[in-house]
């Protein structure tokens, strides 16, 4: 039975580690990783900052959502942030707010 957990939980990693790979792939191929990182400000802020600050509130995915879309700037600093639709698909932008604020 243990084996069969741990069979189970190894293969779970590797699926998390597989998706979280397909999303920054996602990230490199609409440019997104040419301002931003995962754990290290570019320049704009790592993903892992944008979880960290977004943590609890219910209404971000919405919120990032319209922000990556439209654009925006003075929430991170100075530097604004392109609208990054029509170039990157809606499902996409979906996809990769949803990643990371999961991070």
């Amino acid at each position: 039975m243990k084996a069969i957990l741990m069979t189970v939980a190894a293969a779970g990693s590797l699926m998390l580690a597989a998706q979280a790979n397909a999303n920054e792939a996602l990230a490199q191929k609409s440019g997104c990783l040419a301002c931003h990182s995962v754990s290290q400000k570019v320049l704009g802020p790592a993903y892992k900052d944008i979880a960290a600050k977004y943590k609890g509130d219910k209404g971000a995915e919405a919120k990032l959502i319209d922000k990556v879309k439209k654009g925006g700037s003075g929430v991170w600093g100075p530097i604004p942030m392109p609208a990054m639709s029509p170039q990157v698909k809606d499902d996409d932008i979906k996809t990769l707010v949803q990643w990371i604020l999961k991070l």
